[in-house]
């Protein structure tokens, strides 16, 4: 196993107070979600590969006074942002520690589900699309 994979299953089981996740690969780092949920992302920008939890506008503060950096890159010449902070260092060393900004996250993913249109949560297995045939 790769030290990038050894450290997403060890992002996962620090996860693990948000339920079971799963780490996939996702834009040169991984995504990490538990029941169809992305609540973290795995990325380097610059300064080494770090977990970064999803936020949302009730958790942004609490993530903020914690001195957790904002997901910040560079598109196209424009700085660009995703409600994505690193976790804590602490919460780093163990899933107890890790456990309120998981749920936090979890949280967030959940809002954000929830605030989309039904249209885009619904997913339609493949193959169930209308099939239209010329005669």
């Amino acid at each position: 196993m790769t030290q990038r994979n050894e450290f997403s299953q060890y992002c996962c089981e620090l996860l693990n107070a948000a339920g079971s996740c799963v780490a996939r690969r996702m834009f040169g780092g991984f995504g990490i979600s538990t029941d169809g949920l992305t609540l973290a992302i795995l990325a380097d920008l610059g300064a080494g590969e770090k977990l970064w939890l999803k936020a949302d506008d009730a958790s942004r503060s609490i993530f903020e006074e914690a001195g957790c950096e904002r997901f910040v890159y560079q598109a196209k010449e424009k700085t660009m942002s995703m409600n994505y902070y690193s976790a804590p260092d602490d919460a780093m060393e163990s899933p107890q520690l890790m456990a309120p900004w998981a749920r936090l996250a979890l949280e967030a993913a959940l809002k954000a589900r929830q605030s989309k249109p039904a249209t885009q949560r619904a997913k339609k297995p493949a193959g169930t699309g209308r099939k239209v045939h010329s005669k």
